[in-house]
């Protein structure tokens, strides 16, 4: 089987998938079967100085997204230093402790966690477009002598804030938090609203993930250091998307409250199936694979792989331009009305149609 075993800095990593800040790590028990479900390494739900009034309901399921209105930890610091860590250290495992959110915040709270944690995760929710309270957050939580990692989130283009992380000494950038103000309606109970508080929530889940893959491939042009990918992660493929545009692992959170804590050993397993049938031997030979891949151009028609057809119309259907057709269910092409929107390559289960040109 292919080799798993992930390097993040100073952690060694049976394998790249672990948890997301979030409710399926909301306390040390909750920590533990994420670990007895296959976690690599267990990151903790954020704390800050104080615990959260997270409002009701706050979380909902559309199936292609998520809507949330959690906040950090619901639990008082003081709990978490007093109990829920040193369950957490139970797991054997790399455990990483999110922080947040000020600079004061963070260095109050880093020396207090130091003891428990393997690194540090800073969520940045409060970063503007000024990257000086980042930086300032970055270099409280290193006076720890951990390794730190920032999460950031998807609103803003991030090269020049994660070049200023690195600046001020990240040791890894974590990408991408949830995404919003998003909102939701019950239709069948009258419009009713879905989220508590002000109505409206952040959105995870598969809709997330293209969000997050670009975030990270852009991050992954930029700086040096290592990326975890965040957003949309539900399966082994999931992580290989990561992992070829730059992520070295990936942080898991909505999946595992819809699926359960065991989804972390279910997607590495299927990444090392992945590997295997495509003839990788390591994670690390895919990765950053698309950064080195051209942006594609289209200048001709499809190249046909007739043999390969099977017949199942996807194409055809969804050809606005009406350039293909079947003849005795294999694929055909009026060249003379393709547009080379390339919207029938990705339709295809088949690779019976590929780029050209």
């Amino acid at each position: 089987m292919a080799n798993l075993i992930t390097h993040l800095g100073g952690l060694t990593l049976a394998h790249p998938v672990m948890p997301a800040a979030g409710p399926p790590v909301r306390d040390g028990k909750a920590l533990l079967a994420c670990a007895a479900g296959g976690a690599a390494a267990l990151v903790t739900k954020t704390i800050s100085v104080k615990a959260a009034e997270v409002p009701s309901p706050n979380m909902a399921d559309f199936k292609t997204y998520f809507l949330n209105t959690e906040l950090w930890s619901e639990l008082p610091p003081e709990q978490w230093l007093e109990k829920e860590y040193a369950i957490t250290r139970q797991a054997n495992l790399p455990v990483i402790i999110s922080l947040g959110y000020s600079t004061e915040d963070i260095a109050k709270l880093a020396p207090q966690v130091a003891p428990f944690a393997d690194a540090l995760e800073l969520s940045t929710h409060y970063i503007s477009n000024d990257p000086g309270p980042m930086q300032d957050a970055i270099r409280a939580a290193k006076t720890t002598g951990l390794p730190v990692w920032v999460k950031m989130s998807p609103f803003r283009e991030p090269q020049a804030l994660a070049l200023a992380a690195q600046e001020a000494g990240a040791d890894g950038i974590v990408a991408v938090n949830s995404f919003g103000p998003a909102f939701g309606v019950d239709i069948e109970h009258g419009g009713r609203l879905w989220m508590g508080g002000k109505g409206y929530g952040w959105m995870s889940g598969p809709a997330l993930k293209p969000i997050a893959l670009r975030m990270v491939y852009d991050i992954a042009r930029t700086v040096e250091i290592p990326i975890l990918g965040v957003g949309g992660i539900n399966t082994g493929a999931d992580v290989v998307e990561f992992l070829m545009v730059g992520a070295s692992a990936v942080q898991v959170c909505t999946a595992a409250i819809t699926n359960g804590p065991q989804i972390y050993g279910k997607i590495a397993t299927q990444l090392g199936k992945w590997l295997d049938e495509h003839g990788y031997a390591s994670v690390e030979e895919i990765r950053g694979l698309a950064l080195r891949q051209p942006i594609p151009g289209m200048t001709r028609s499809p190249q046909l792989r007739v043999d390969r057809c099977i017949g199942c119309n996807r194409c055809v259907i969804s050809c606005v331009y009406e350039a293909l057709y079947l003849v005795e269910k294999k694929i055909r092409i009026y060249e003379e009305r393709c547009a080379r929107c390339g919207l029938c390559i990705s339709r295809c289960p088949v690779d019976a149609l590929l780029p050209n040109g």
